[in-house]
């Protein structure tokens, strides 16, 4: 593994946490009151973390199981919760 390696992975789950963030702030925004939200917004955001982590679950066991790095296994934990909160904030903020 080399220090690139550990950057990446960092950079990966800092920018994660900035979305994660993000996505938090404009939700609770929104159930406020504060700006518009769409209906079932409330609903979505439960009905999304089963799968989402489900998907990052089954990402890490594949990863781990090819035998690849820990960095490795935890990007392919995080990519497919990246997804989701990337596209969740790209909606929001429209």
């Amino acid at each position: 593994m080399f220090p690139s390696d550990l950057f990446s992975l960092q950079l990966k789950m800092t920018t994660l946490m900035a979305e994660t963030q993000t996505v938090m702030a404009l939700r609770l925004l929104g159930m406020s009151g504060a700006i518009p939200a769409k209906k079932g917004e409330n609903e979505r955001m439960i009905d999304e973390k089963g799968p989402a982590m489900a998907k990052a679950y089954a990402a890490a066991t594949k990863a781990m199981m090819e035998g690849r790095r820990p960095d490795q296994i935890m990007s392919a934990a995080m990519a497919p919760v990246s997804k989701r909160v990337t596209s969740n904030r790209k909606r929001l903020m429209k």
